[in-house]
């Protein structure tokens, strides 16, 4: 197995860890988190939260590595955008891993909330808003920003180069516009700091590119003859 097919095979299944670690995590944290006595309810179920930040660390550490696996390649093409792509997943890593510390943060704090009792309780309350709040920017608003500048960085390289299908690369960067205009829609929709229907609903086709990405680059790889096409990267650029 030569080097382009283990990276499009390491890629691929960064792009299937890194969502089902994500979602995975959301679906543990979530319920808890949306109830309205979330801190009564942390404190009685701190290993499920611990489980969920644990979950988010993983999938913010694959998406940050899909990037990086990617660039050896990519950067034979366009090594600009390229280095781009690592680093605005790097940034969009970092802002979800803040968020996961966020969620580690309530664990004392609804302990404490738990044995104050009513003394204090509207304290705890808005230092726990404030916390969720963090939360939400971090990983559903400038998280998501990073990544749809990085992803659309490598779909651009994959559509010009032709790596893959062009009508997956043109899948992604369309899919990649409608998730940005659905966490600018859940930024100015009113309530900017909660997960909207349209985020969630924007956000599936792609979701399900990444999967179908995923699968043929495990399955098949990058396309033969644009990698023995591959341009001086020095001179494209």
């Amino acid at each position: 197995m030569n080097t382009n097919r283990k990276i499009a095979m390491i890629a691929g299944t960064l792009f299937i860890l890194a969502t089902v670690a994500g979602l995975a995590g959301s679906n543990l944290t979530g319920s808890i988190l949306d109830a309205p006595d979330y801190l009564g309810k942390i404190s009685s179920n701190g290993n499920q939260m611990m489980a969920g930040a644990l979950l988010s660390f993983i999938g913010a550490a694959a998406s940050a590595g899909i990037a990086i696996s990617l660039y050896p390649v990519l950067k034979k093409y366009n090594s600009g955008l390229a280095l781009g792509a690592v680093g605005f997943r790097l940034i969009e890593a970092v802002f979800y891993m803040a968020g996961a510390l966020c969620l580690l943060s309530l664990l004392p704090l609804s302990s404490q909330f738990v044995n104050a009792g009513d003394a204090g309780a509207s304290y705890f309350q808005t230092v726990g808003r404030m916390l969720l709040t963090a939360h939400d920017l971090a990983g559903f608003v400038y998280g998501v920003l990073a990544f749809c500048i990085g992803a659309s960085s490598y779909y651009y390289v994959f559509y010009r180069s032709k790596l893959i299908p062009r009508w997956l690369s043109a899948w992604g960067l369309l899919a990649v516009l409608l998730l940005l205009s659905a966490v600018l829609i859940t930024l100015f929709d009113g309530e900017p700091y909660s997960v909207s229907g349209s985020l969630v609903f924007l956000a599936l086709p792609l979701a399900l590119q990444e999967m179908v990405l995923a699968v043929w680059l495990i399955a098949k790889g990058f396309n033969r003859s644009a990698l023995a096409a591959a341009p001086d990267a020095a001179g494209l650029n």
